[in-house]
């Protein structure tokens, strides 16, 4: 599955969580994470996106590394499966098990 398919499912789970999933585009700033997930009563999270074979790029891995060192949730969510598991990580079990179901992960 394409990168763009996997964020157009990260925003639709998390709109049904009542919640945001931003693009995030900082100029000056390349290799930022793809999206600012804002979910309701939750600190929110920086997610990036790849399909199953996809790779950070160096600018990505620092970027994430900086964004770590100031206490940032950031994921890297590869493919279906770690869309999923990103859900679970954040302990929303119920949306994590509800992919599974829908894809057949």
């Amino acid at each position: 599955m394409r990168e763009r398919e996997i964020e157009k499912i990260l925003a639709a789970e998390v709109k049904k969580l009542g919640g945001r999933a931003y693009k995030w585009v900082s100029p000056g700033n390349d290799g930022v994470p793809d999206r600012i997930v804002i979910l309701p009563g939750e600190t929110p999270y920086f997610v990036e996106l790849k399909s199953e074979s996809g790779r950070l790029s160096a600018l990505q891995a620092i970027q994430i590394d900086r964004l770590r060192s100031m206490g940032q949730a950031v994921f890297v969510a590869r493919g279906l499966d770690g869309l999923s598991q990103f859900f679970q990580d954040i302990g929303h079990e119920e949306t994590s098990k509800a992919l599974d179901c829908r894809y057949g992960l």
